[in-house]
């Protein structure tokens, strides 16, 4: 009888994958030996490969690309950065290898930008999409970018008092976009995004406030879908509605010239993940051109706005198990040297799941058990494998630590579980490191931040830590 942890995985999934190997008992990612990282870095441990957020946007490229020689596409295509997905410094150092663009979305991204532009990382040719709800920190920072001669910078107008803000602040013309209020998924407790101006209510927006708008030239037309870049009926309708936005719109206003399909790609969730890239893209190009041929209108150029898809898969996270502990004849729980509430928050607030996988001992026999966080939280666990309905781990023993990771978690969850702040129950914040390879393809590490310290914790709650350390 195969009762293996191996025996599971392999009987239940396709293994090993691109990214998944086994070197005899031992998990790699990307050929990275991950005991090897537990070793010398201990856990609870992040991590950070960068290479594969290289290797994500030259797909993407690649995919439109095919798509738009196959199509006979007469337009060009700009792929953005979404930087709320992750606004790290690395992060920026290795997408902007690529030349690529950026996408905003409040008043501290400009000062990103302002950073990536002294740097020289981005330069005067980089879109600067600005999204958002604009306060007036945000509209401030964007009139200061573009009085300052970033020509290229286009802020997408979320509501009708936008534009005259922006007026008071630019000096002469400048571009804008639009965006489009999409309808939500019949599921969503509402049926309109709260971002955006309604479908209905665009073509008369254009022609009160911008047509006769010697200062302002209208770009872009900016479509989001929330759910993400989706095959299904729901994806499909709202497209065609936006586009038959777009082609009005273009015959009254000769300078739109550019459609922004956001809400990005889906990532791998599960060893069981499945999605044609290039049929969706294949499939949105030649929609696009069919509703331009048929309308008469010349086809826009396309920017897409990837977030997660650019920086997710390249990350992870490892945990020990610490202890196990059986809390009735059925459930098992093996609590893990972290918090999930604070180290993996979309796990908890959403309900996500990523893909978890042990990281040594393969070839042990395997037990049916629930995880737990060390917070004190009755929230804090993760109690279902994506497609298993259930988690599947090697059997705990005391004498031989077992060791887990979780990954493709790098969109959000830093920023979301309040990098560098505090944390529940004041879970220290676990040591992250990066992971590159050199022109050779040799692995290079180094620690980007270590694991907080209660010095660190107590700084922020405001107390004197000298003193504290002096009474004790």
């Amino acid at each position: 009888m195969n009762t293996r942890y191996f025996d599971l995985i392999n009987q239940t999934f396709y293994f090993p994958q691109e990214e998944f190997t086994l070197n005899k008992d031992n998990l790699q990612f990307h050929n990275i030996d991950l005991m090897k990282l537990v070793e010398q870095y201990g856990t609870p441990l992040k991590f950070t490969y960068l290479p594969q957020i290289s290797s994500n946007i030259r797909k993407a490229k690649e995919w439109f690309r095919n798509a738009m020689e196959k199509n006979k596409y007469d337009g060009k295509y700009y792929y953005c950065y979404c930087t709320k997905s992750s606004h790290f410094e690395y992060i920026m150092n290795e997408a902007f290898k690529n030349n690529i663009h950026i996408e905003t979305s409040a008043a501290f991204d400009i000062n990103i930008v302002e950073k990536l532009l002294e740097s020289g990382k981005i330069n005067k040719n980089t879109y600067v999409i600005c999204n958002g709800f604009k306060r007036d920190q945000y509209i401030t920072n964007i009139a200061r970018l573009m009085n300052n001669g970033h020509k290229q910078t286009i802020p997408i107008i979320d509501n009708y008092e936008e534009l005259d803000l922006l007026q008071e602040q630019i000096n002469g013309k400048f571009k804008i976009g639009i965006r489009i209020a999409a309808e939500e998924e019949p599921k969503f407790e509402f049926y309109t995004s709260r971002l955006g101006i309604g479908y209905k209510n665009i073509l008369p927006f254009y022609r009160k406030q911008i047509h006769e708008n010697k200062n302002v030239e209208l770009k872009m037309l900016h479509f989001f879908i929330n759910t993400g870049i989706r095959d299904t009926s729901y994806y499909w309708n709202e497209l065609s509605k936006c586009l038959k936005v777009y082609v009005n719109l273009k015959k009254e206003c000769p300078t739109l010239d550019s459609l922004n399909i956001g809400g990005g790609f889906p990532i791998k969730n599960s060893l069981h993940f499945e999605y044609d890239y290039q049929y969706m893209i294949d499939e949105i190009t030649n929609q696009i051109k069919k509703t331009c041929e048929e309308a008469d209108v010349p086809v826009p150029n396309i920017f897409t706005e990837f977030g997660s898809f650019t920086v997710g898969e390249s990350a992870g996270a490892i945990y020990q198990v610490l202890y196990q502990k059986q809390q009735n004849d059925r459930e098992k729980w093996n609590m893990i040297d972290s918090s999930f509430i604070t180290t993996l928050p979309d796990t908890w607030a959403i309900n996500k799941r990523f893909i978890m996988l042990a990281i040594n001992r393969w070839n042990d026999q395997y037990e049916r058990v629930l995880l737990g966080g060390m917070t004190c939280d009755s929230d804090d666990y993760y109690n279902s494998e994506q497609n298993l309905n259930a988690i599947y781990l090697p059997k705990y023993n005391r004498d031989k630590p077992l060791y887990i990771g979780f990954f493709n978690t790098g969109a959000y969850q830093e920023t979301i579980g309040g990098y560098g702040g505090l944390h529940h129950c004041l879970i220290p914040q676990p040591k992250h490191i990066l992971i590159d390879r050199d022109e050779n393809g040799f692995l290079a590490t180094e620690i980007f931040s270590e694991q907080q310290k209660a010095e660190d914790v107590l700084s922020i709650l405001g107390y004197n830590t000298t003193t504290v350390q002096e009474e004790k």
